[in-house]
């Protein structure tokens, strides 16, 4: 098949254009570098550099192409805090722009990776595809948005979607910024040098760690499945794993002495967060298969694989 990958540069979209060339598919990965590394992707993998409301580049870029992969998106919730304006006319411009794209060229299917975090607070878990969205971030809000964009503008032009709700990935390969890191490569640096953790809140709020080749897993298996047209699913360990858990795998896996502070008056986000991921399974065939200690271990040891060859 030949693919269209938005966003290709970062750590979904690398992970996921460098499968999907290894299989055999002609790929091509389109990011605008704001935050992706054109290194990560292999040499199979046909690199553009351009924006994603671009709707002139896509048209061409989209020509012949069976399935569009929407990575493209800034993904910081703190940072959409300060910034909502910029996150809306990325990751819901740049949805619309994309659509109005593939529809203008024909393009029959798109799978967007949107995010876990649409549903915000949530009494009942694991939380399934039938709750409320409750954002709490203008990056859930974003991703709500897009998602509506995505599926309407799909049923209307007859354009098969499907929207999968990443949790908490991780793995090799994950960036960590200056500002706002994920907790895991974060907390794994910290460990290994012997630095300090911090839990924001008492270390007893919840989340869903999925392993990237999980999450690639499924993606891949989106843009073939059968009766996924309009589905909402999502994507994520089904493991309900709490920031003090983390914190004892974390030290198992370094062996590392780090000073562990908690912040219990600070705002830790949401208190629970797990996904059910029974429709998953149903569609995408999806079973996810790392366990969070093997999952942490091969970070880590690409973590220090990179660092000793910088």
């Amino acid at each position: 098949m030949r693919f269209l990958i938005t966003g290709a540069a970062g750590f979904l979209g690398s992970a996921l254009a460098n499968r999907l060339a290894a299989e055999g598919h002609s790929v091509l990965a389109l990011d605008d570098l704001s935050a992706g590394d054109p290194k990560k992707l292999s040499e199979q993998v046909k690199f553009i550099r351009g924006d994603v409301n671009d709707r002139s580049r896509l048209w061409t870029l989209l020509q012949e192409v069976d399935c569009v992969y929407h990575l493209a998106a800034r993904v910081s919730v703190p940072e959409s805090v300060l910034y909502p304006r910029e996150y809306n006319q990325v990751n819901v411009g740049g949805t619309v722009t994309l659509m109005e794209a593939m529809r203008d060229v024909g393009v029959h299917r798109v799978v967007m990776a949107s995010s876990g975090t649409v549903y915000g607070e949530q009494v009942l878990q694991p939380v399934s595809e039938q709750a409320i969205p409750n954002p709490r971030s203008p990056y859930a809000v974003s991703k709500i948005a897009a998602e509506y964009y995505v599926r309407t503008i799909g049923s209307l032009w007859h354009i098969e979607t499907v929207c999968l709700r990443v949790f908490n990935a991780y793995g090799p390969g994950q960036r960590v910024p200056s500002v706002h890191a994920p907790v895991i490569p974060w907390f794994l640096r910290q460990a290994w040098e012997n630095g300090t953790l911090v839990v924001h809140g008492d270390g007893s709020q919840t989340r869903d760690f999925v392993y990237i080749d999980d999450v690639v897993d499924a993606m891949v298996a989106a843009a073939t499945a059968e009766d996924v047209d309009q589905q909402i699913i999502n994507v994520g360990s089904g493991t309900e794993t709490s920031l003090v858990e983390l914190v004892h795998e974390v030290l198992e896996v370094t062996g590392g002495n780090p000073e562990v502070v908690y912040y219990p008056r600070n705002e830790g986000g949401l208190s629970r967060l797990c996904a059910d991921i029974h429709l998953a399974r149903e569609k995408l065939g999806y079973n996810p298969t790392t366990p969070l200690a093997d999952g942490l271990k091969s970070t880590l040891e690409d973590y220090l694989a990179h660092r000793e060859n910088d």
